[in-house]
């Protein structure tokens, strides 16, 4: 990560998706998928399989094929929306949760894959703005609070920055982004927190 004297390149944020550790939404769709028609289990049985696999284009297909009879399902749409952020179709992915924040403004894990996509692009007031409805949504949602509290590092990184920028002589700048910079690195390491959550 480059240091604090410009704005802030982006670390992980935790979000829904990924190979790592199932919880939260992804889990929640496993357990309800058990309780439907066996039909529709194996749809999303089989989209998660060949998404773990990391058969994105496969898992698009499928998931694709789903929608084309259910084109409102929020579960196959987020899943959809993890694929396409995984295989690196990041617009289509952010158009993806968008419309389902649309559509179902009660769920916030669409509003936390979308600060993720927002945060990689250095866009951390619009991360902010969605992580706030993430919580607002579900205020015990812990990885979106944990996601707000890193953006809300970012924003600081950046108005430090600017100060500095402004005001070279000023002392009490430094070690806010000495401070800033440490906690950056520390998010950023590969056995912190910070990462891939829910796959």
């Amino acid at each position: 990560m480059k240091p604090i004297h410009a704005p802030v390149a982006p670390g992980p944020l935790r979000r829904f998706s990924g190979l790592g550790r199932f919880c939260g939404l992804l889990t929640l769709l496993l357990a309800s998928v058990m309780l439907m028609r066996p039909a529709m289990a194996d749809e999303y049985g089989d989209v998660l399989q060949l998404y773990r696999s990391a058969r994105f284009a496969d898992a698009l297909a499928k998931a694709d094929q789903y929608l084309a009879g259910k084109p409102r399902d929020p579960q196959m749409r987020f899943l959809k929306g993890v694929v396409l952020s995984d295989s690196g179709k990041t617009d289509e992915a952010l158009t993806t949760f968008v419309k389902l924040t649309e559509d179902f403004p009660e769920l916030p894990e669409p509003y936390n894959n979308m600060a993720v996509i927002y945060a990689a692009q250095n866009q951390f007031d619009k991360a902010r703005v969605a992580l706030e409805m993430a919580v607002r949504t579900n205020p015990g949602y812990a990885t979106a609070h944990e996601n707000l509290g890193d953006v809300y590092v970012r924003l600081a990184g950046q108005s430090y920055a600017r100060s500095q920028q402004l005001d070279p002589a000023a002392r009490t700048v430094p070690p806010k982004l000495k401070l800033v910079s440490d906690l950056v690195t520390l998010t950023s390491k590969p056995g912190a927190k910070a990462g891939k959550v829910g796959g």
